[in-house]
């Protein structure tokens, strides 16, 4: 099941919008449940209350009197601390891309939306989604344990033991080298190895500055090494990029 929300206030695209995406999820033998909103304020009193989306097609212009779909995905993202629920943001504007970085947008589609346009989104939404479910596995003594890849935070290395900072809050430890776990298992999800300490899950990542970032719900940053400074920087620009192609 795939909680969805459309939040845009012409309703005659929000409907031709929510007519598509029960096709396309049909069509992919995928579930979905759609809830449609015609205002920022209204998705966000909704969020609020508790209310969950895995992914939303979020409008950016809304009336005038309204807040924009800039401001309702800082809500989102800063105020909820919500990193995980994939944004697609429409619009009739191109102009508007490069100012969504750092609000981590899944996707940016111009108006009129159309039907192809839509699926290669939701097939791609849908593979990402999917490898998130996969695990990592770790050895603690004779022992082996999994936990999902979208519940890493992100790991640290220290007095020769690996630390898994998961989303629940909890930490589990086992021994390990980062560098060499880093290769085998993570490199291919969207993680950065940012120091020789630290590797982090791009998806809880709020802000990336010149020598450390900031973690979603965290005032404490990590450090990122001068010899990898260009290297995250680029790596972070570039999983930006992909997944709003």
């Amino acid at each position: 099941m795939v909680l969805i929300a459309i939040c845009d206030d012409e309703t005659m695209i929000s409907a031709e919008l929510e007519r598509s995406l029960i096709a396309i999820f049909g069509e992919q033998k995928v579930t979905c449940e759609i809830d449609v909103f015609f205002s920022g304020e209204d998705l966000c009193r909704k969020m609020a209350s508790g209310g969950h989306y895995d992914l939303i097609f979020l409008d950016i212009e809304f009336a005038k009197d309204e807040i924009n779909g800039v401001e309702v995905g800082r809500i989102i993202r800063d105020v909820h601390q919500n990193h995980l629920t994939s944004i697609v943001y429409i619009s009739w504007e191109k102009k508007y891309a490069l100012n969504l970085f750092d609000l981590q947008p899944f996707h940016f589609l111009i108006k009129p939306l159309t039907h192809e346009k839509l699926e290669e989104v939701i097939r791609k939404y849908l593979k990402i989604s999917r490898l998130w479910t996969e695990e990592f596995t770790y050895k603690k003594g004779h022992d082996t344990f999994k936990v999902q890849i979208k519940d890493m935070i992100y790991l640290e290395s220290r007095d020769r033991k690996l630390i898994l900072h998961l989303a629940d809050g909890k930490k589990e430890e086992c021994y390990g080298s980062l560098k060499e776990v880093y290769t085998a298992q993570l490199q291919k999800f969207d993680f950065l190895f940012i120091h020789a300490a630290y590797v982090v899950n791009y998806d809880y990542i709020s802000t990336v500055r010149y020598k450390q970032l900031f973690l979603a719900g965290s005032e404490t940053p990590l450090p990122i090494s001068p010899n990898r400074k260009n290297d995250v920087r680029q790596r972070y620009m570039e999983i930006m990029k992909r997944r709003m192609q």
